[in-house]
């Protein structure tokens, strides 16, 4: 059973309810942008540049692949992240999307498409906010020359660290490194990004690892 979270007011809510419930309404969503043109949507906080970099459809099937994900059914959220794929059309929203198109893949066991897929990032990337997804993904790649990565979630009250964290207990995952995950998982818990993705996919991977 999926871990359970209190919600506001006290309330304690199933994640897996919540995830449910954010697939039932992006799933309508998709419904209705089926055969409509894309379009920009500002979203979140601007960037450096005040350039927004996803899209309406890319928003969509983004997060619908994040509550698959989220929920463990790595079937669904990978086709759902082809599908955005095809939407990500700029440099960010290229490399958040691989991000979880690539963990997905190592959930299948699918290794070869999985490397395929990574050798298409670069570390030359000009990116206005996805840095932290491109230290993981070199990471993952062991392209990234960090002294020690753990130094990176060190402060774990930024957002980044959430990310970053996430990414490296899952790097730690991969290698086999399962109590070493651990304790990195429950370093971003212990921050206060409870809203970010990186802190929730901890959170439902811990649960998971019980």
């Amino acid at each position: 059973m999926m871990q359970e979270c209190t919600g506001t007011g006290g309330i304690v809510i199933s994640l897996s309810v919540v995830f449910d419930k954010a697939i039932q309404d992006f799933n309508k969503a998709a419904q209705l942008i089926k055969g409509k043109p894309d379009e920009t949507e500002p979203d979140g906080l601007p960037n450096a540049k005040n350039i927004p970099t996803s899209t309406l459809q890319s928003n969509i099937w983004y997060h619908l692949g994040l509550a698959y994900f989220l929920k463990a059914d790595y079937k669904k959220a990978k086709k759902t992240y082809e599908e955005c794929l095809k939407v990500s059309k700029n440099p960010d929203m290229y490399v958040a999307t691989v991000n979880w198109m690539y963990i997905t893949l190592r959930k299948l066991n699918r290794n070869k498409e999985a490397k395929k897929l990574l050798d298409t990032i670069k570390p030359d990337m000009e990116l206005l906010e996805s840095g932290d997804y491109l230290k993981i993904l070199l990471l993952y790649g062991q392209q990234a020359d960090f002294a020690d990565p753990f130094k990176e979630i060190e402060n774990n009250s930024t957002l980044s660290s959430a990310t970053y964290g996430f990414g490296l207990g899952n790097y730690l995952l991969l290698q086999g490194r399962k109590e070493d995950a651990k304790k990195v998982f429950q370093k971003v818990l212990s921050g206060n990004q409870w809203s970010s993705f990186g802190f929730i996919a901890a959170e439902a991977e811990l649960a998971r690892m019980k």
